[in-house]
């Protein structure tokens, strides 16, 4: 049994396989869909209100918060001020 991994990170890992900044970009994509459906959830505002509240539809709502679409920065930006929140962005 090769011992190629053992000890190493799961990032080291995945640079090895070529799939780290994919993996990032998902996760952070994930985390603030998921956040973001929180706050919704929170701020008692369905997805028909937000869609409202955002002059957009009803689908381009699912598309925000479903984390295999991209969406832009000033969309999630009135996203997150619709639900009382602040988009930051840093890079590390």
């Amino acid at each position: 049994m090769s011992k190629k991994h053992m000890g190493s990170g799961i990032d080291d890992f995945l640079k090895e396989e070529g799939i780290f900044e994919e993996t990032q970009a998902q996760a952070v994509k994930e985390v603030v869909a998921w956040q973001l459906a929180e706050a919704m959830k929170n701020e008692k505002i369905s997805k028909n209100k937000m869609a409202t509240l955002l002059k957009t539809s009803r689908s381009q709502v699912d598309r925000m918060l479903d984390p295999t679409n991209d969406i832009t920065l000033g969309t999630l930006q009135r996203a997150a001020a619709v639900v009382g929140r602040r988009l930051t962005i840093e890079l590390v």
